[in-house]
């Protein structure tokens, strides 16, 4: 009996058998090819760095051909540096730092955005409340050395009229915050609003005083992305794709906040769920702007920016000036529209 198999079906099959692998191997390819990629946080993981184990999740990173690694750091300080010496090829950091650092010869550029108004605040206790700035003559408050607003507290102190020098700044570890103001082992700590939850949780919800230095004409431009000048040249495409990414997954948290929360607890069980829930929904306000809706999230207005480096050179005690047109850039964004109406 003849076999099924002629010289011509075979032919076809593997043609066939040619086309499957040919068409498999570039997937396969494009799998292998993803460029190692690293973001260095400025803290431990808060309710303002889920978007990005938002966007690792549900494989926007993967998608721009970056693996993303997420690493901790100890303040903006820390990050900085880290971006600054190719430790990392994008950092969190808080603006203030930032040009303090490019003044002192940082080669680094500020890329996107992350709050559109400042969270800066110092938290203290209804028996020994700091709601002024004249409050803080005199007093102790407790921070770690790279802390964002201990490296800008020289521009608050002296445009509220304060010698900087009047307040005694004691070493604390970020996670060492909460208990040292509780305890009395400080009389206040440098902290951003959105920590209130966990302030509230040690000392009680009446306990708890805030002094937003917003309210005191301090709103520089406050956490950012950065990345240096070596990164930017070498790998322009890649922090293109990285920045459309994590601005993504900053929209899908806004949008869907619950499901995104629990992405990000499983990325990262160790966080306290109710605090990132807290601290996520007023970094969140803090973002529903309308220079947010007009643009995109994470678009840098540059007299906004101006105005913060003028801070900077007039109150920082900065070795020489810093041209605000020079410390920043928009050409890595790609418009990711704000999912929510501007807070009033």
């Amino acid at each position: 009996m003849k076999s099924p198999t002629t010289p011509l079906t075979l032919s076809r099959w593997l043609v066939i058998a040619s086309a499957a692998v040919l068409a498999v191997a570039p997937a396969a390819a494009q799998a292998q090819a993803k460029a190692p990629f690293k973001l260095a946080i400025n803290w431990f993981p808060t309710g303002d760095h889920g978007a990005y184990f938002v966007a690792q999740e549900k494989g926007y990173f993967d998608q721009a051909g970056l693996n993303v690694e997420i690493e901790n750091s100890k303040g903006s300080g820390e990050s900085l540096a880290k971006a600054d010496t190719g430790r990392a090829d994008i950092a969190i950091a808080d603006t203030g730092v930032v040009l303090a650092g490019i003044a002192r010869g940082a080669k680094v550029k500020i890329i996107g955005m992350i709050f559109d108004e400042t969270p800066q605040n110092i938290f203290s206790r209804t028996d020994l409340p700091l709601r002024t700035p004249k409050d803080l003559v005199g007093k102790s408050i407790g921070a770690p050395p790279g802390d964002s607003q201990r490296m800008v507290w020289p521009a608050f102190a002296r445009q509220n009229g304060i010698d900087p020098n009047s307040v005694t700044w004691v070493n604390v570890e970020p996670t060492a915050k909460v208990p040292a103001v509780a305890a009395k082992r400080v009389d206040g700590v440098a902290d951003l609003l959105t920590g209130q939850y966990n302030y509230e949780q040690a000392m009680g919800a009446d306990k708890v005083v805030q002094m937003p230095w917003a309210k005191f004409g301090f709103n520089m431009y406050s956490m950012a992305f950065i990345a240096s000048e070596e990164t930017l040249a070498k790998k322009p495409e890649q922090v293109r794709a990285f920045l459309k990414a994590a601005y993504t997954g900053w929209r899908d948290v806004m949008a869907d906040r619950e499901p995104s929360l629990a992405i990000y607890k499983k990325r990262s069980p160790e966080i306290n769920l109710p605090f990132i829930r807290s601290n996520q929904a007023m970094g969140i306000d803090l973002m529903r702007t309308t220079r947010y809706a007009q643009n995109g999230i994470g678009w840098i207005e540059e007299k906004k920016m101006c105005d913060s480096v003028e801070i900077a050179n007039k109150y920082m005690g900065l070795p020489k000036p810093v041209d605000c047109k020079t410390v920043f850039t928009n050409q890595y964004l790609t418009k990711v529209d704000l999912p929510l109406p501007v807070k009033n």
